[in-house]
């Protein structure tokens, strides 16, 4: 069993950074690749960004590639989300995932992860 949490929420004005982290509880060698999902009122969840285990291969979205940056520390189990010039189209509640297959490349697909936290909210407001 694996157990995600995330930290690192709030609310900043546009323009503004926040830095999402993930960690990782339980079976943690059996984590492979994680991802970033959020979810906006009203809206379905969509793929933000993802990394394998070696961070060798990471993805984003179209509407964050240039101002996220996903990243992780194996040896403290913490997956990180850095979140540059956010505008209040961001807002969501981002979650964390963990896909407990090998991978070679990043998975932006939902149904790859088996493993979900219970999100944090970021909101973008002046």
């Amino acid at each position: 069993q694996v157990h995600l949490v995330e930290s690192g929420g709030g609310l900043v004005q546009p323009g503004g950074s926040l830095r999402l982290s993930c960690a990782v509880f339980g079976r943690t060698d059996s984590v492979y690749g994680m991802g970033w999902f959020r979810q906006a009122p009203g809206k379905e969840r969509e793929f933000v960004a993802a990394i394998t285990k070696s961070g060798g291969s990471t993805a984003y979205s179209d509407s964050v590639k240039g101002r996220f940056t996903i990243s992780r520390d194996n040896a403290k189990n913490t997956g990180y989300l850095q979140m540059n010039n956010l505008r209040p189209e961001d807002t969501a509640v981002y979650y964390c995932a963990a896909d407990r297959q090998y991978t070679a490349v990043a998975d932006i697909r939902a149904g790859a992860y088996d493993s979900w936290g219970q999100g944090t909210q970021v909101s973008v407001s002046s």
